[in-house]
């Protein structure tokens, strides 16, 4: 941290620190009590696995209640671990292209069973930017995922990197059902969700990722006709420029 950083300002980020760390520790702590839970549960719903009385029938469902909870308080904590953990990158020079086609070739499988098409405009002369592949991907993956899930009944997902004057741009553009405006300007706040049993953490931990490569995140949508997601990163530093200076 900067010994320029305004003291009120350290005290807060200090805070926030160990804030963060602490909400880790106690979803860790929750996980292995969840999880003995849970095994039982299991071991119940195979003693009960031939229900033949009411009662036996009735305890069944209530086991079935429980063990759904369970599975969508792993979810949630998984999620919310992937979260918390997003604060120091290995950052290295890439090609953001590569990273893009990564992601797209792992769901084709599914964009031909949903009917999808996808189409890819990738600028080949690209410039490199700084980038950790692993959590970078996996920003990607939650953008795709999204933009398949929008698109049940087939459609188009229009994927474009282009260069720009302070360094790189990608869309992901599709046709699928759209949001309304509320939803678009909410859907990046962290537990924020409109779907079943979602953990509405996958894009705020998007923008984190795409934040902490020091790019920018935005969404456009229209209900009926489709969403567009635009992510910006910066071009690095070109090395001895500040001698330069």
């Amino acid at each position: 941290m900067s010994s320029e950083t305004p003291e009120p300002y350290q005290r807060l980020l200090t805070q926030y620190n160990e804030l963060a760390e602490l909400a880790g520790s106690l979803a860790h702590e929750i996980k292995n009590p969840l999880s003995i839970i849970r095994m039982n549960m299991d071991l119940l719903a195979e003693d009960l696995a031939e229900a033949e009385t009411p009662g036996e029938r009735r305890a069944r469902n209530k086991i079935q209640v429980v063990q759904d909870q369970c599975k969508r308080l792993e979810t949630l904590l998984n999620d919310f671990l992937k979260f918390a953990r997003l604060r120091d990158l290995e950052m290295h020079s890439g090609n953001l292209n590569e990273q893009v086609e990564k992601v797209l070739d792992f769901f084709m499988p599914q964009a031909i069973e949903m009917k999808i098409n996808v189409i890819r405009y990738l600028d080949a002369e690209l410039p490199s930017i700084l980038l950790d592949s692993k959590t970078l991907q996996a920003a990607l993956l939650n953008l795709v995922k999204n933009a398949f899930e929008a698109m049940p009944d087939g459609g188009e997902l229009t994927v474009r990197s282009y260069a720009t004057t302070s360094g790189v741009a990608l869309d992901f553009i599709d046709t699928g059902c759209g949001m309304e405006q509320t939803t678009a300007l909410k859907m990046f706040d962290a537990f924020y969700t409109t779907k079943e049993g979602g953990s509405g953490l996958g894009l705020s931990a998007t923008r984190k990722i795409i934040e902490a490569h020091g790019g920018l995140i935005q969404v456009q949508s229209s209900v009926g006709r489709g969403t567009k997601f635009s992510l910006q990163f910066p071009r690095p530093p070109r090395i001895g420029s500040d001698l330069d200076a």
